[in-house]
């Protein structure tokens, strides 16, 4: 399941207090869509890595209550504890714990307590976990464990990653980059003994490489580090495209309003760039001049284009030149 029907489907399930589980490749953003579930409904979150702890951590340390001359167990402070609380407790990488570990989670994932410890009324429980085909080092989990959760797949999308990479910002180059040339987007094979190859995370890490200021001598062997050698020359090469866009501004103000270019690259980082543009200045008129400059680039462009305008919240609709928009451009909507 891409990323979007999985955060659909768990907002209900937690609603419900049915344990989770997320299983995909490493760096496709699992643990970030957990959070991002959790901040949207304005939840707790508590991120517990199993693989770290021993299982006494998880249950409590055994203690001898000298008043009820009782064996008790201390309850662990890491755990939610406040009654009226509400939010996910998120294991991640659950199975790259122990055996023993996950044996201890048994009891907390499925009756919701442990030792003398019981996880308040309004916690959910969300764990995620690489596939045992990845390489990683993870355990076999055991079927006890496993039938505790309800389990789903993600899988990597690029139209979910390019909805996140405009809201938080990602460097256009990238986002236009990867438009071009989706594949790259996740290149990690598990028979491969490369170190680095490009994944959603890594892909971020090249927008904070490329915003650190690194000389520019270094970026491509900074940038494989990240993403590898391919996809660095591959994006570095496509930034050099950029470079020849005309102003974006004179676009938005109407002061430009053709381009003569059929190569596929400027037209990609064109659309890309324009609508960076329009996310820091929506004014109508912007609107109404870019949608009026679309009416002469190819129609598959002006289609991205316009349809990643929609998706950003940036209000098409409106513009006086949107019923010639949509009458120039019908037959390839239908």
């Amino acid at each position: 399941m891409k990323a979007s029907d999985i955060i659909k489907v768990v907002n209900q399930l937690i609603e419900q207090k049915l344990p989770v589980f997320v299983w995909g490749a490493p760096g496709i953003g699992k643990s970030s869509i957990v959070k991002q579930i959790a901040v949207s409904k304005e939840l707790e979150f508590i991120d517990l890595r199993l693989s770290l702890l021993d299982p006494t951590d998880l249950k409590g340390i055994p203690f001898f209550n000298a008043e009820t001359k009782e064996g008790v167990w201390a309850k662990p402070s890491f755990l939610p504890s406040e009654p009226h609380s509400k939010g996910i407790l998120f294991l991640d990488e659950i199975n790259t714990a122990p055996p023993a570990v996950q044996a201890s989670a048994y009891q907390l994932i499925l009756d919701r307590k442990v030792g003398e410890y019981e996880l308040p009324s309004g916690w959910s429980i969300v764990a995620a976990g690489n596939r045992e085909n990845d390489r990683g080092v993870v355990y076999k989990m055991p079927p006890p464990l496993a039938n505790r959760f309800v389990h789903f797949e993600m899988e990597v999308d690029f139209n979910d990653w390019k909805a996140w990479a405009y809201s938080v910002k990602i460097e256009a180059a990238i986002i236009a980059y990867l438009a071009y040339d989706k594949s790259m987007l996740f290149t990690f094979d598990a028979t491969s003994n490369e170190k680095s190859f490009a994944t959603p995370r890594s892909w971020e890490y090249v927008d904070s490489i490329v915003k650190s200021g690194i000389e520019t001598e270094l970026i491509l062997d900074s940038i494989s580090g990240a993403v590898g050698r391919e996809a660095a020359v591959g994006y570095l090469s496509f930034k050099k495209v950029m470079k020849g866009l005309p102003d974006l501004n004179s676009i938005l103000d109407g002061s430009l309003t053709e381009l003569n270019e059929e190569d596929s690259k400027v037209l990609m980082a064109l659309a890309i760039g324009l609508v960076n543009a329009l996310l820091e200045n929506k004014s109508e008129e912007a609107i109404d001049n870019v949608l009026k400059f679309s009416l002469q680039i190819p129609g598959e462009f002006s289609i991205m284009l316009v349809k990643d305008m929609q998706q950003n919240g940036i209000d098409v609709e409106g513009s006086d030149s949107w019923g010639e928009w949509v009458r120039e451009f019908a037959y390839l909507l239908s």
